[in-house]
């Protein structure tokens, strides 16, 4: 991820935490209809900047979000590996 992606996908995630922190904490279980539309406000802001559509940017920032969520799984894989812990040892015997 760029600098500028990071940037980008920041100010996405920080919007998103203030909008949507009084709903559902599952984004599962809350409808992705109703947080694009939380989402919009802070998605137009950064088409305009970017001169991108919102259609690209929700785009972008979806995988932005595969690729943290990939990096942040592959962060936790080796937090289990450094585990010296018996927890850790007996994680990484399965």
């Amino acid at each position: 991820m760029t600098a500028e992606e990071r940037e980008m996908f920041t100010k996405i995630r920080e919007y998103a935490d203030e909008v949507l922190k009084d709903f559902d904490t599952d984004p599962q279980k809350t409808p992705i209809s109703f947080q694009l539309q939380k989402l919009r406000p802070v998605m137009q802001e950064l088409a305009m900047e970017k001169q991108m559509s919102v259609e690209d940017i929700f785009i972008k920032y979806m995988d932005l979000a595969s690729e943290d969520a990939v990096e942040r799984e592959k962060q936790f894989q080796e937090s289990l590996e450094n585990d010296s812990s018996f927890s850790g040892r007996a994680n990484r015997a399965e």
